[in-house]
């Protein structure tokens, strides 16, 4: 994966040879990016939360990942979408944002690219229109899965199906922290490749890199 240095650079550079002539930016428009690594800190200190949690599963951790702390982080989530935009395949033309976690991942891409999004739903809701992709059309178009966190893929493999029924050309996921060490044995099933923004090794290595309270110099 290229990494940018910290610079302040027009979105089109980013965009060029991906996503094409038709969906450049406005003109002047511009994002400030950090160097990776200290994003991937950044993200790290803010979310993992220290204290006594229960899991999913009924086990007791000591430290909690909150990925929500980083997306409704105006900062860090504009940080993201500026290392995310890169990794969007060529020929894109939806982005469509999981519940919950992937739609503000997708709407700041989208507000970065100038590409439309869309938000899928769990299950279609049973009132008003119905629908389980909210926004506009996805039949016949190249759709991105856009997600927070992926960890088994179970969760994608499922709305990537739906969206496929709905009849969008889907064959890729873009997520911004990919925990699955590469098991990515769901994703296959439903040919579905993956492009990540973090790794969890990248942010294990971001912990133990940020020096803790009780080692910070007076």
């Amino acid at each position: 994966m290229m990494l940018c240095r910290a610079r302040t650079v027009c979105i089109h550079n980013a965009l060029s040879g991906h996503l094409g002539p038709h969906r450049r930016p406005r003109p002047g428009q511009t994002v400030r990016e950090m160097d990776r690594q200290m994003l991937a800190a950044r993200i790290n200190d803010r979310c993992r939360l220290v204290g006594t949690f229960t899991l999913r599963s009924g086990q007791i951790a000591d430290y909690y990942f909150d990925k929500y702390q980083f997306e409704g982080d105006p900062d860090l989530l504009r940080e993201v979408a500026a290392h995310a935009v890169a990794l969007i395949p060529a020929g894109t033309e939806v982005l469509a944002g999981l519940e919950l976690g992937g739609v503000p991942i997708a709407t700041a891409l989208s507000l970065a690219t100038g590409l439309e999004a869309v938000f899928v739903r769990k299950a279609a809701k049973q009132y008003g229109t119905a629908k389980l992709a909210e926004g506009g059309r996805v039949a016949g178009r190249r759709v991105l899965v856009v997600e927070d966190v992926i960890t088994t893929g179970g969760q994608v493999a499922m709305s990537t199906e739906d969206l496929r029924g709905l009849g969008a050309i889907v064959d890729h996921v873009l997520c911004v922290i990919d925990r699955s060490n590469g098991k990515h044995d769901m994703l296959r099933e439903v040919a579905l490749s993956v492009s990540a923004v973090f790794t969890a090794a990248d942010l294990e290595a971001a912990d133990r890199s940020t020096p803790k309270a009780e080692e910070a110099p007076s």
